[in-house]
């Protein structure tokens, strides 16, 4: 029984959104008591970096109240180190910098969004090969090397005549279970983050909209898959490029650095005849 303080429909919500966790944690085999040690170490982790008093740390007792997790675990999870939580591993956002670049500098593409065919040697295709794409934004890493891995992850394809293809239009791997896992932890913690803050009610709210439909025919969901997939990812090109521009000329500035994320996503599933909310 929780205390009747407790927001019902924050409770509610919070079991809405847990649903597809909980779905992909047990189709991979994570249990509950894992998954609690799991969130008893979340716990500890946001009440110590982000509810201080005077920027003070707190004790491990304040610790223990805020969260309801026994001081003696307290004490352990804090020595705990996660200090690049929010880091999205190195072969990726070298992956998103090379899509970039062959998305949106030319001679590797015919215009904004329209990479082309790549020879893969530099002897064959010069400037513009997939070698001369590796090197142009690492001299540290062999295009061979890049080649092998994005091939395994479904990124690109070879044809007979050794030319490269970018088969996704943003770096967002085909395989690869952990890219792809490190990708929705990203995703849904940014996007969470901005539901949260807009929740909160302080600052200026971060832009968060959707649009739903709950008596839609299959064909009709198939025009719209195709219409978010080619209009959004229009979209998401063009915030692409502005956010390239800006970056290059904030280089030159000392002003403190920040990250973001811009996202656009489609889901569709049978509706359910008992709620309007989904399962």
């Amino acid at each position: 029984m929780q205390p009747p303080s407790l927001p019902v429909s924050l409770l509610k919500a919070l079991k809405h959104v847990m649903r597809p966790l909980v779905r992909l944690m047990l189709r991979k085999g994570v249990t509950y008591s894992v998954f609690a040690d799991l969130l008893k170490e979340v716990f500890v982790e946001v009440a110590d970096r982000e509810f201080r008093l005077d920027d003070k740390a707190p004790s491990d007792s304040r610790v223990s109240l805020l969260t309801g997790v026994h001081r003696k675990d307290v004490r352990r999870l804090r020595h705990t180190d996660d200090t690049n939580f929010n880091a999205l591993p190195e072969n990726i956002t070298f992956g998103a910098q090379l899509v970039n670049a062959w998305t949106n500098s030319m001679p590797f593409c015919t215009g904004a969004g329209q990479p082309l065919p790549l020879p893969r040697l530099a002897s064959v295709g010069g400037d513009c090969s997939f070698d001369a794409l590796v090197a142009k934004v690492s001299t540290d890493i062999r295009a061979r090397v890049v080649l092998d891995e994005w091939l395994r992850l479904g990124v690109v394809r070879v044809d007979e005549q050794d030319q490269v293809h970018l088969e996704v239009q943003a770096f967002v791997p085909q395989k690869g279970f952990d890219e792809k896992a490190a990708y929705l932890g990203h995703n849904l913690h940014d996007h969470g983050c901005a539901a949260v803050h807009n929740l909160s009610g302080e600052g200026v709210p971060f832009f968060e909209r959707s649009v739903h439909y709950d008596a839609l025919a299959p064909i009709s969901v198939e025009v719209l898959r195709e219409a978010v997939a080619n209009e959004g990812m229009q979209a998401l090109f063009s915030f692409n490029r502005l956010a390239a521009e800006l970056e290059s000329h904030d280089l030159q500035s000392l002003e403190p650095r920040q990250r973001i994320t811009i996202g656009l996503y489609f889901y569709t599933e049978p509706t359910d005849p008992n709620s309007s909310t989904g399962p």
